[in-house]
């Protein structure tokens, strides 16, 4: 008889496509793979626990994790990456020209705590030397006033952090001129619209980006995959058998979009795009496994603790299944 695991996730389509549509099935496992808007999910994860496992905001893990709250074991598969260079937004009345123009700003951002802003705050000290503490942080509903923080945490010592009115938003604070600048996960929809009141830090992002994985070797984690403690210590077996099904999963959907006879995305130029891709992530922009992602889990550990958020300074080693370490 196969465990029922009832699990929270995103259905991508060439990562998770294949365990969502049962293409893929852990072994042992009777997976009810439930899709749910980010948000949602990761506030009912936090909160309730409400899924046996799930994807999770790695950065919100990691504050938990560091101050007791084991709820949660986690698994080194990390279905969602970004670079966010793109994502900050700046008001074009602002005269920020640069990285280092964003001292002494004053910076909206959905949530202090989520993986986005961990990253931005981590590239803005650690290569433009604009520490957290030197700029002013607002938070709240980002295109719409409605806002809910997933998980309650103390402000950091030293940072100014206020939340915005309950009946405005940051985009229209940073049309308004009342931001200078906008950490986002997706560009807003008045940017996309082309209001003249916002643009974006870095224009020809692409570059950036390509540049700061070749220096850091870092493709930035953004979430990661959970089991609930108490599921987990009455079936350890269950996280070599979720990696090994998510690994499945990505080569499922990597033969899918590596298929050039007819091609499985719009993009007429989806062949070389891919070869581009491949050539600098050798092969492989979404590794999964312990030993893979070491370095990296490590530098978050650090940020996180320098930036607040950790209320000390975690080892990777103690946030996965001791069974899945030598993946």
């Amino acid at each position: 008889m196969r465990l029922p695991v009832s699990f929270g996730g995103v259905d991508y389509l060439d990562r998770t496509h294949a365990l969502a549509t049962g293409e893929v099935q852990p072994v042992g496992v009777d997976l009810n793979f439930q899709t749910l808007p980010i948000s949602e999910l990761f506030r009912r994860m936090s909160r309730y626990a409400e899924f046996d496992a799930g994807e999770f905001s790695l950065s919100t893990y990691l504050l938990m994790r560091s101050r007791g709250d084991d709820r949660f074991v986690g698994i080194p598969v990390f279905p969602a990456r970004a670079f966010r260079q793109r994502q900050i937004y700046v008001g074009t009345a602002s005269g920020i020209e640069k990285p280092e123009d964003l001292a002494g700003r004053t910076v909206g951002l959905r949530e202090y705590q989520i993986t986005a802003s961990l990253w931005v705050r981590a590239f803005l000290q650690h290569d433009y030397g604009v520490s957290p503490d030197k700029v002013r942080w607002r938070y709240g509903g980002v295109e719409a006033p409605y806002w809910a923080e997933r998980f309650e945490h103390p402000t950091p010592d030293g940072v100014e952090l206020e939340r915005i009115p309950a009946d405005t938003s940051l985009v229209a604070m940073l049309e308004a001129g009342e931001l200078d600048a906008l950490v986002a996960t997706h560009a807003p929809q008045r940017f996309r619209e082309g209001s003249p009141a916002i643009r974006r830090l870095f224009p020809d992002y692409r570059p950036v980006e390509e540049d700061y994985f070749r220096r850091t070797g870092f493709f930035p984690i953004m979430h990661v995959i959970v089991i609930r403690r108490d599921v987990y210590e009455a079936n350890r077996w269950l996280a070599t058998s979720l990696l090994r099904a998510f690994e499945e999963a990505k080569l499922h959907g990597r033969r899918i979009t590596h298929h050039m006879d007819v091609l499985a995305v719009s993009d007429p130029w989806w062949e070389p795009e891919l070869e581009k891709v491949d050539a600098l992530f050798d092969n492989d922009p979404f590794p999964y496994g312990f030993g893979a992602n070491r370095a990296i889990i490590e530098a978050m550990t650090q940020y996180s603790f320098e930036q607040g958020l950790a209320e000390r300074k975690l080892d990777p080693e103690e946030l996965f299944a001791p069974e899945t370490l030598a993946s």
